[in-house]
């Protein structure tokens, strides 16, 4: 599949652990089947618009933010390597709030470190 399924469907994971439901619990939240869950996760299936707005609406998680960033995401290995801040913002996004705030600690650390 695409790479923008597998973005999409990484962040679709992600959500769903944060909120700590199963992909059965989603599935059922969301008028889909756990094998369409677990394939859309793994970006082997694309999703249609109604589908991903139904697990959106599931999630509580803006249709929008499933797809924010992706072009930027989905470039050439090159052109990843020189965009450096989608990246990280990316790992951010991936991550529960509270090790957000670790992370953005340890930044500001590193920051007063080399200054």
């Amino acid at each position: 599949m695409s790479e923008i399924s597998t973005i999409v469907g990484h962040r679709i994971r992600d959500r769903r652990k944060k909120l700590g439901m199963t992909q059965e619990e989603l599935a059922n939240l969301s008028d889909c089947s756990y094998n369409y869950i677990g394939q859309l996760e793994r970006g082997e299936k694309n999703a249609t618009v109604k589908k991903l707005a139904q697990i959106s609406r599931a999630l509580d998680y803006p249709l929008s933010e499933l797809f924010e960033q992706v072009e930027g995401l989905t470039d050439t290995k090159e052109k990843k390597e020189k965009n450096i801040p989608l990246r990280c913002y990316e790992i951010l996004c991936s991550k529960p709030e509270k090790e957000q705030k670790k992370l953005l600690h340890l930044i500001l650390e590193l920051e007063n470190y080399n200054n």
